[in-house]
């Protein structure tokens, strides 16, 4: 079906706007908001780009959006703490540009999303171990490491990886559902700003009512601190603090004061003060 035919399925007459789905989809490159010039419904290397390497054992290619600050205050975290091996170089893939859909980041993550990571460690037997989706990248260093999580199977892993996982399936609803259609749609659509707001506010009702009784995700002592926080923070801790799409007016985030006093607690350590604005070195 052609884009015209696609366009004219939009209306049911000539009086009105309602959109019809046509039988078969097909990409209309004129109506896909911020992004649409570099989306497709396609995966896979659209040219050759090889990724440089740097001395450190671990290799970050990254953007400072919610999604790569995770990784950035863990391992800011670690170098808080001194702990050996965890050293990295940090490279700014700017999606903005495409460059996550060149040869070397799709070898590394044929997903084509930031952040993706590479462990060039000596002890390491074999080749490099790439590794993408922050919450993977987050547990592996992690354990790797021995610092933030919890190893021994018990409550405490339990509560940690759990936290952790919820917070994989919620933001996406936080992240491509409202803030895409508040932020970054073509133009405002009252039926998703508002299904996707309702969402938003009763995750952060989620946090708040866990978070009433709790200095922490995963308990009240700083030994508790965990990646459960980290990976929330960057994206919930974020938003109520007014650093994400300019909504903290229409979302009333000072509703959630549990979730803001955590999220500030948070952000006034050294580590996540440098990991929201950590250097990125181009990879040109």
């Amino acid at each position: 079906m052609s884009q015209e035919n696609n366009k004219a399925c939009n209306h049911t007459d000539g009086q009105n706007d309602k959109y019809v789905p046509p039988k078969v989809w097909t990409q209309d490159k004129e109506n896909g908001g911020k992004f649409a010039s570099i989306n497709r419904p396609t995966a896979g290397a659209r040219y050759e780009k090889a990724l440089p390497v740097g001395d450190a054992p671990l290799q970050l290619y990254s953007l400072n959006t919610p999604n790569g600050v995770k990784v950035n205050i863990l391992l800011e975290e670690l170098a808080e703490i001194g702990v050996k091996g965890a050293e990295y170089d940090a490279y700014k893939i700017d999606i903005s540009q495409g460059e996550q859909f060149g040869s070397g980041f799709v070898a590394i993550n044929p997903n084509s999303k930031i952040p993706a990571l590479v462990d060039h460690s000596a002890d390491i037997a074999g080749e490099p171990i790439a590794l993408f989706e922050s919450g993977a990248i987050l547990m592996y260093l992690a354990e790797k490491f021995d610092q933030f999580m919890p190893l021994s199977l018990g409550k405490a892993r339990a509560e940690c990886l759990s936290w952790v996982m919820w917070q994989m399936g919620s933001a996406p609803f936080l992240g491509g559902g409202f803030g895409h259609f508040y932020a970054y749609a073509p133009e405002p659509l009252e039926y998703p700003i508002n299904r996707y707001t309702m969402e938003t506010k009763r995750q952060l009702d989620v946090l708040d009512t866990h978070l009433k009784d709790s200095t922490y995700m995963c308990g009240n002592n700083e030994a508790d601190y965990n990646i459960a926080d980290m990976i929330i923070w960057a994206w919930y801790g974020q938003l109520v603090l007014g650093k994400l799409y300019d909504a903290a007016e229409f979302l009333q985030v000072d509703d959630y004061k549990h979730v803001k006093r955590w999220a500030q607690a948070i952000a006034e350590r050294p580590a996540v003060k440098r990991a929201v604005d950590l250097s990125l070195k181009p990879i040109d």
